[in-house]
């Protein structure tokens, strides 16, 4: 069987989404070979569907080279996907030994201070959210019983050179920047990515306690993960 290569429609008549619901009743009609044949640029040859089955195939998220039945599989991966609740990843509680020295130091970085509550006894919340950050970042007391300085997190920026200038700018004992896998040490090679490749240079800083924070350079994020 010929693989045609799927041309993917950016855009559902001038934007907007499919409704779920004609969505499945579309991807309930659409037969591989229709698929195939949207898939390519070619007419489906039913008069009325035609329409349909091109905002069906906007579902492809991505440029493949596949059979019909795989670009079938991937309308029903898709179908799945958007019947999943959508989950926000909005706040990472990090274990901390001195609340205060630890206001003083995310203060320090440059992070909006979002709450600093003691709602009840043995409970205190301090919220921080980094720049730009859809996530934030709580520590206090009463939160957690991880060791202090057990914690990892990332973080990720547009431009690894600006953002260490920034943070020894602020004081803060950042590493030198290298490029290569993170994990283990000794891959770690010194200075950017001489290509600057997305994903490909970091440096990192820890925080009071040892809770490591590792910044990572991403220009142009993979399929998928805008």
């Amino acid at each position: 069987m010929d693989r045609p290569h799927i041309r993917v429609i950016p855009e559902w008549f001038g934007g907007g989404t499919l409704p779920r619901k004609e969505l499945h009743e579309v991807a309930e009609e659409l037969t591989a070979n229709q698929a195939g044949l949207i898939a390519v640029g070619e007419p489906t040859t039913e008069k009325d569907s035609a329409t349909r089955y091109r905002c069906a195939a906007k579902v492809v998220k991505r440029t493949v080279e596949a059979t019909t039945d795989e670009i079938t599989s991937k309308l029903q991966e898709a179908l799945k996907e958007a019947d999943m609740v959508d989950m926000h990843l909005e706040v990472d509680i990090i274990p901390v030994s001195d609340v205060d020295r630890s206001k003083q130091f995310y203060q320090r970085l440059g992070w909006r201070l979002d709450q600093d509550a003691a709602p009840l006894e043995g409970l205190r919340i301090v919220q921080f959210t980094p720049p730009g950050s859809a996530a934030s970042v709580t520590f206090g007391q009463g939160l957690t019983t991880a060791a202090p300085g057990s914690a990892e997190g990332g973080l990720i920026v547009s431009d690894i050179v600006a953002a260490h200038d920034e943070l020894t700018g602020r004081g803060i004992d950042a590493s030198e920047i290298w490029h290569g896998p993170p994990f283990p040490l000794e891959a770690r090679q010194p200075g950017p990515d001489p290509e600057r490749t997305s994903y490909g240079s970091f440096c990192s800083f820890n925080d009071p306690d040892g809770n490591i924070w590792l910044v990572q350079e991403v220009t142009t994020r993979l399929p998928g993960r805008d």
